[in-house]
């Protein structure tokens, strides 16, 4: 028997008058990409064992208008922007948690300047300091003693100097932790970002996610570790690409601990 899944509305909290701990933002990618579904269900999966409260949006929640923006248009950002710190303003939302970095910063950095003003943290960051709350426990379960390397999304990296939170976890989890040449403040993109993730690349010698996936390759990991799902596409795609995917495994890293948790 399959346990459902519960992930309550702000509508739901709503109307009975409650506030939960936390907004889960699910985002585009994490709402309607097969592969990042899978995403956002280890990561509820793991707020109800750790009994969070949280809720979603759910067909309130929009676009936070970043693909928008860093393809130039501004007009419709600032109107998705809106749009959505309205719905969250109206729900007096104080602090929102978020598997996709686009999102992350997004949220965090840029809806402030239009009035939307939240404590914004990465899926990775939140499941660290549930962690150091004792509120879930890891154990390396099938991970024990594999080498796993993380590829830095740059949002979550360079952009907001996130680096330490999802290594933190890999390395609780008793596994190796293997780093590729570029990595942390040096970290190569995977190549969709940008909004880059819905076109073509341009004509060049080789894709960026082929280059990134080949410095993943270099060190021989038995897992490719992801903190973003425009990350895990690039990268799963890099691994097909070299016609490695029986060997090399491509995982979130919320899938990682409820993976090894076995929820």
């Amino acid at each position: 028997m399959i346990s459902e899944l519960k992930v309550p509305t702000m509508a739901e909290f709503f109307a009975t008058g409650t506030v939960p701990e936390v907004l889960f933002w699910v985002g585009c990618a994490g709402s309607f990409d097969d592969r990042a579904k899978k995403i956002t269900k280890a990561f509820v999966k793991i707020l109800n064992k750790a009994n969070v409260s949280f809720a979603v949006l759910g067909t309130e929640e929009s676009c936070t208008g970043d693909p928008a923006k860093r393809a130039g248009n501004e007009f419709l950002f600032q109107m998705q922007a809106v749009t959505n710190i309205e719905v969250l303003n109206a729900y007096e939302i104080k602090k929102i948690v978020t598997a996709c970095p686009h999102c992350f910063n997004t949220i965090k950095n840029e809806y402030p300047g239009l009035g939307g003003n939240y404590e914004v943290v990465h899926h990775t960051q939140f499941l660290k300091q549930l962690l150091t709350e004792g509120r879930i426990s890891m154990e390396g379960g099938t991970f024990k003693g594999k080498r796993i390397t993380f590829h830095d999304p740059c949002y979550l990296g360079r952009a907001n100097g996130v680096y330490e939170a999802p290594r933190d976890l890999i390395r609780k989890l008793d596994a190796e932790l293997v780093e590729m040449k570029s990595c942390k403040q040096r970290g190569l993109c995977c190549g969709a970002g940008g909004a880059q993730m819905f076109k073509e690349p341009e004509k060049g010698d080789k894709d960026v996610n082929i280059e990134r996936t080949e410095q993943a390759l270099e060190i021989k990991p038995d897992i490719i570790a992801a903190g973003c799902p425009f990350c895990n596409t690039m990268m799963t795609d890099g691994v097909k690409n070299k016609e490695k995917e029986d060997s090399i495994a491509v995982m979130d890293i919320a899938e990682l601990i409820a993976t090894a948790e076995d929820l």
